[in-house]
């Protein structure tokens, strides 16, 4: 299957890179890049480089189509190829809130979404849960000032993180309100919300927390097929509002679809 990338950020550049390294059934076909000059030296570094196309074409050239660009680009992406029936992974699960119509229009088109993990533990059993009854999700996230530098809801209000001293709740409440807040922060927690209670009734908590290192997570969740307390805390990788491990899983879904055993819900 051939695979095209928008966007070439820390995400984008590791995905291409395990592509170019070989994923049995995968290829790189072609990427979107907002800046094509700054891109060059890295996609001709690439043993196969891949063509450079504008978000719109990528559908004619590819099966699959990873977005790791800004949230703000995802509808522009998105139209075309779930119009051509092909295969949308989705990194800015944020946005997919403020475009919900989006998943009748890949019902519409024999089109598929996809939802890698990215840097959440347990969503198989969240999953697994929703199947029966699901009294609660709570859940906080937290990460050093800066992986929350320049997030709408801050400026919007004149909050400023990057000086503080110690731990500062940016928000508490539903995932749905937090979405448009903080768009490249809070793809964990939606991704949690559409797989178990939804987002109006996940509960969230957000903090600002100078005296980590890592982007935190702890989420719990109360069902009637058991109880599930999570914890995970990701390296930042050369964007300090993503993990490390989110590149990693979209790579792991990427094995998971061409290959022949597959392993999780």
């Amino acid at each position: 299957m051939n695979v095209a990338i928008a966007g070439m950020g820390a995400i984008g550049r590791k995905i291409a890179k395990a592509l170019d390294d070989g994923i049995p059934g995968m290829a790189l076909e072609a990427v979107a890049v907002g800046n094509p000059q700054k891109a060059s030296e890295f996609l001709t570094g690439l043993k196969r480089p891949p063509r450079v196309l504008a978000l719109n074409a990528l559908a004619q050239h590819a099966d699959i189509v990873i977005e790791s660009a800004p949230a703000a680009f995802l509808r522009e992406l998105a139209e075309p190829v779930l119009q051509a029936g092909k295969d949308l992974v989705i990194l800015s699960v944020g946005a997919l809130l403020l475009n919900e119509d989006l998943i009748e229009l890949a019902k519409a088109h024999g089109a598929k979404i996809h939802i890698p993990t990215g840097a959440l533990i347990g969503l198989d059993a969240i999953i697994a849960a929703a199947e029966g009854e699901i009294h609660s999700v709570t859940m906080k996230s937290s990460k050093p000032p800066l992986g929350f530098h320049g997030a709408p809801f801050l400026v919007q209000r004149g909050i400023e993180v990057l000086g503080i001293k110690e731990p500062m709740q940016l928000y508490a409440g539903s995932a749905r309100e937090a979405a448009t807040g903080f768009p490249a922060n809070l793809n964990v927690a939606i991704a949690a919300s559409l797989a178990g209670i939804g987002v109006d009734r996940t509960k969230l908590e957000i903090w600002a927390d100078p005296t980590i290192t890592r982007n935190t997570h702890e989420l719990v969740v109360e069902s009637d097929a058991a109880r599930l307390s999570m914890k995970i805390e990701n390296i930042p990788s050369e964007n300090p509002k993503t993990g490390r491990i989110t590149a990693q899983s979209v790579i792991a879904l990427l094995r998971k679809m061409g290959g022949h055993l597959a392993i999780g819900t």
